[in-house]
């Protein structure tokens, strides 16, 4: 497979080439055959897991509501909720970014029978679409560098794992972000056609200025290999480095630029979003993201071993067994020490993230989301590797010595098992948690112009205002929670432009999590309540300010309850995966269940 590649910039030769480590199992092309599939059946592949994930998943963190879907209806709808991000005060958060998901939603509106809901899940199509042509083209660039067989152990990875259910269609910076690095890894690792180190960058630019700047890191290893090769180079390889990093560099400041043009017209001041993103983060003095919890060490490797199982201890193993197999069969040529650094550099950006983020204090599973192709595509480095040093058939060593149907049963039964255990818990994870999505549909026909829908205990579990009927606004009574609940947009119009709400002074909303009281509403005021009932705790057991409301007949008419997953009483393994509520299951491992009601005031 290898062969020498011509650079874009150049139309002499270059050297620079990968052969994998396991390149003498990949050039037989009767077994590259049998892995090979046509890129659009990969590409529905993909598709189909995401569009999946559209229709099904439940919103993961509030942070997608109030932070992306809240500013994206105020922009298509005039009102929405709004976090102390987007006060003008602050403005550590794109309205690009934001900009270009609300355009996508309002084609919807375009087509017949449209409503607010079906703007919802119109947007989550476009993402699943484009998701799945991201990873298409990883995917291909996977096959055609490495070997197809990687590919297929690279679908099956994602495909089958929470991790994609969660991330593919999420509303968030960070999906954003993955959707690039994938279109960066695809130019970083395929060098048929010419070395594509400012494509890549470009790419991650786009994640990094427009979506989260901290995923731009992911690009370091590959913008290094490009300096390592480019020291050892003559001075022409030198020049042409150096032309293909600046042109990286200056798609980088251009993106900046454009973003920083778009946010002057919303918040009416300069204002560099991906600077005061990380400088938030970076240098706060009021406490950055610590103020909204922290974790040990441990949580990143509990959480994705929950959404990646076997794949995720595949991605460890990665660099052992590379390193492994290193040993095993030592080959002294050139031609294999530089397959080896290549291999290196392809393994390292998920090592490197896994290792930045597992350092930080505050941890959110959403800060993974850039790294799942690289953990898939780490697990499916591995598992290909792992194949090449059992395939030894050899009957003077130990495992040429093991019958390869054994060989092939203990693989084959490994991945089913990764895959079912995937399906188990997306399974899960929609039937515990689906109800904030599914009981809003009667609102357009008990519901009124102007009524309010208001929200306690469950504010965060409130999905976003394309769930609420026009001019039906979300509002919040008091709790136990005391940090800073989102403000509202100011519906003004004054000034030039439209959307005056985004550069508009705000008060009650700061950057150290405080309890702002006006935030609240009187119970009086709300037309409807969304709260959960929770059969098995008894009154004396709940807080002072989270009542059981639906117990209060008199005063509330249940519209709609759905079924909703006790977290805090269920047993951890009914939490983590789907178990049948079967009499054989012990009722210690039964999973628990309240009611997500909408409420309607009576008269």
């Amino acid at each position: 497979m290898a062969q020498e590649q011509t650079d874009k910039s150049s139309a002499k030769p270059t050297k620079r080439e990968f052969i994998h480590p396991s390149a003498k199992h990949a050039r037989k092309k009767a077994i590259r055959n049998a892995f090979a599939i046509e890129p659009i059946s990969a590409f529905y592949m993909f598709l189909g897991a995401n569009m999946i994930a559209a229709l099904f998943s439940p919103i993961q963190d509030c942070d997608e509501t109030f932070n992306y879907w809240e500013p994206a209806h105020y922009l298509s709808h005039g009102y929405g909720l709004q976090t102390w991000e987007y006060s003008p005060d602050y403005a550590i958060r794109s309205w690009l970014y934001i900009g270009i998901h609300a355009i996508g939603a309002n084609i919807r509106r375009l087509l017949p029978h449209s409503n607010k809901v079906s703007e919802f899940y119109f947007l989550r199509y476009l993402l699943a679409f484009a998701c799945a042509l991201c990873q298409t083209l990883m995917w291909r660039a996977v096959c055609l560098a490495l070997n197809p067989r990687i590919g297929l152990f690279f679908i099956l990875a994602l495909v089958f794992s929470p991790g994609n259910f969660h991330s593919s269609t999420a509303f968030l910076p960070s999906s954003f972000a993955m959707y690039m690095a994938m279109l960066g890894a695809a130019a970083f690792i395929n060098w048929r056609g010419g070395i594509k180190t400012s494509q890549g960058i470009f790419w991650y630019a786009v994640g990094g200025m427009l979506g989260w700047p901290f995923a731009m890191a992911l690009c370091a290893p590959f913008v290094l290999e490009e300096v390592f090769f480019a020291m050892i180079s003559d001075k022409e390889g030198v020049f042409e480095s150096c032309i293909r990093l600046f042109r990286g560099a200056v798609a980088t400041l251009l993106l900046v630029a454009f973003d920083t043009v778009i946010n002057l017209y919303f918040y009416k001041k300069w204002e560099i979003v991906p600077w005061n993103i990380i400088k938030y983060n970076v240098f706060s003095s009021s406490g950055g993201p610590n103020l909204y919890g922290t974790e040990d060490w441990t949580f990143y490797f509990k959480n994705l071993l929950l959404n990646f199982n076997l794949w995720f201890i595949l991605a460890l193993l990665s660099l052992p067994l590379f390193l492994l197999q290193k040993l095993l069969f030592r080959r002294s040529t050139a031609e294999t020490a530089q397959s080896g650094l290549r291999t290196l550099v392809i393994l390292s950006p998920f090592y490197m993230w896994l290792a930045i983020f597992t350092l930080q204090p505050h941890k959110e599973e959403r800060f993974m989301y850039p790294a799942y192709p690289f953990l898939a595509l780490n697990a499916a480095m591995a598992l290909h590797t792992f194949l090449a040093i059992i395939g030894n058939a050899d009957p003077k060593t130990l495992i040429g010595r093991v019958p390869a149907k054994a060989k092939l049963a203990v693989v084959v039964t490994g991945i089913l098992l990764a895959i079912d255990f995937g399906l188990a818990r997306v399974w899960g994870i929609y039937s515990g948690y689906h109800a904030p999505l599914d009981i809003y549909q009667p609102l357009a026909e008990v519901g009124g112009r102007g009524d309010t829908v208001c929200f306690g205990k469950d504010w965060y579990r409130f999905p976003t205002s394309f769930f609420l009927p026009r001019d039906m606004h979300a509002k919040f009574i008091r709790s136990e929670f005391r940090g800073l609940l989102p403000g509202e947009f100011s519906e003004a119009r004054t000034g030039f432009g439209f959307w005056s709400g985004t550069w508009l002074p705000t008060n009650g909303l700061n950057d150290r999590n405080e309890e702002d009281p006006s935030k609240y509403v009187d119970l009086s005021s709300c037309v409807f309540l969304v709260d959960t009932q929770y059969p098995e705790r008894k009154d004396e057991e709940l807080p002072v300010n989270e009542p059981d409301y639906a117990k209060d007949v008199n005063r509330w008419e249940v519209i709609k309850c759905e079924p909703l997953l006790d977290a805090e009483r269920t047993h951890f393994f009914a939490r983590a995966l789907w178990l049948p509520d079967w009499s054989i299951v012990p009722e210690k491992y039964r999973r628990k269940w309240g009611r997500h009601c909408l409420l309607k005031q009576r008269k």
